[in-house]
């Protein structure tokens, strides 16, 4: 995590794997700097990810799967891989500020 990032998360409170505690108190900023710190740098593509998961949460209370976030959006399944790696559903989750997903490991 770089040093301008630092202080954004220095007051959000995470759980043991990074996920924010309180989605409410989420904020673009915030998820820019979550972004940074697992190795994202965030482009217009992951704004549309980032946002039907914001959507998706205030309406139904919880983070949508990755088959709901690509049958809803024009991001397929390949593309979410390498917009969020190493877990696009969880990271993308994360980065919006959400919980774990139901049925993450």
């Amino acid at each position: 995590m770089t040093d301008t990032v630092a202080p954004i998360l220095e007051n959000v409170e995470l759980d043991a794997e990074g996920f924010m505690v309180d989605p409410n108190a989420w904020t673009p900023e915030i998820g820019g700097a979550i972004a940074n710190s697992i190795g994202l740098t965030l482009t217009d593509r992951h704004w549309i990810v980032i946002n039907f998961a914001r959507q998706e949460y205030e309406a139904k209370g919880e983070a949508p799967t990755l088959r709901r976030i690509t049958k809803s959006t024009d991001v397929n399944t390949k593309e979410l891989y390498a917009l969020f790696p190493n877990g696009p559903a969880k990271n993308a989750a994360k980065v919006s500020g959400l919980g774990k997903p139901t049925g993450c490991i």
